[in-house]
């Protein structure tokens, strides 16, 4: 069967106006038309839906079990072309975002107050877990995009970076006899150390670098936190790797101390990550726009 949705919009104009003058009026095209296109219903149905009388037009039965559902789902047709009409103008929506604690913190939590504030519509749902939990979850289509601690290798997302953060070592009050000199990792790796915990791209993406030098590091404390890996240090538990642009308060108010090494590790980012198979949502997309992508 081969019936247009047209049609069945024609037929649900012509059952609820009992005129197909009224209902050519109404969808702007001509009574010959109506006619044709009820004619054509009847025929492929195999069944007569109207009995024209002199004052117009009546369902039958059959007419009126075909106009129960017809009009539903053309009701429902209409409602969601108004729904997406209003997604795309941003009206409704919602906007899935995984990202871990410390980067909902210390970076993300102004551009989400200035998007709920200009999309009050917009729905927020805010899922918290490590960057490699939130590459799962966009595969899983459970989050629209993640905000996460590069770098990401994966085939099936695209990734936009955002900002560049340096990891660095820190340590306190009882520690500072170490900022008289560079340290070199080898040093490093005699220290007490405080990271965070295994599967954190963080931690991973440092203890490689460091590897590539020819040295193993390997915590006495493991965290799973940005904040306690601070708080660790501060009390003198130990050294903590952290990233400089989130300590600043601590770093500034010498709460703790940035210790220098011999070599820096490199600069890594945060960056975006989403589906590359998979359209964004307008609600989505406009995030994005919030953002501030560096060049790749």
């Amino acid at each position: 069967m081969s019936i247009k949705l047209d049609t069945y919009r024609i037929f649900v104009e012509v059952a609820k106006w009992k005129s197909f003058s009224k209902a050519a009026k109404n969808l702007y095209i001509t009574q010959p038309a109506i006619s044709q296109a009820i004619n054509q219903l009847e025929k492929e149905l195999g069944t007569r839906l109207f009995t024209r009388t002199p004052r117009g037009v009546v369902l039958t039965n059959e007419g009126h079990v075909l106009f129960e559902y017809a009009s539903s789902a053309i009701n429902l047709i209409d409602v969601g072309v108004t729904k997406l009409l209003e997604s795309k103008k941003l009206m409704v929506g919602v906007l899935r975002i995984g990202v871990g604690d410390t980067i909902s913190r210390y970076y993300l939590l102004p551009y989400l107050e200035k998007f709920h504030k200009e999309h009050p519509n917009i729905k927020l749902k805010i899922i918290n877990r490590t960057t490699f939990e939130i590459c799962d979850l966009l595969k899983f289509g459970e989050v629209d995009i993640g905000i996460c601690n590069l770098p990401v290798e994966d085939a099936d997302l695209r990734v936009e970076k955002l900002i560049n953060i340096q990891d660095i070592f820190v340590c306190g009050e009882g520690y500072r006899h170490l900022l008289k000199k560079p340290l070199s990792f080898s040093h490093l790796a005699e220290l007490p150390l405080i990271l965070l915990e295994p599967i954190s791209n963080s931690r991973q993406y440092v203890e490689n670098y460091i590897l590539s030098k020819g040295v193993k590091i390997e915590p006495e404390i493991e965290l799973g936190s940005h904040d306690l890996l601070l708080e660790f240090a501060k009390i003198n538990l130990g050294i903590s790797c952290v990233v400089k642009e989130f300590s600043k308060d601590y770093l500034d108010k010498k709460i703790v101390y940035e210790l220098k090494l011999e070599e820096k590790i490199p600069q890594r980012q945060i960056g975006a990550c989403y589906l590359k198979t998979v359209t964004l949502s307008p609600a989505a997309m406009k995030f994005l726009e919030y953002l501030s992508p560096i060049d790749n």
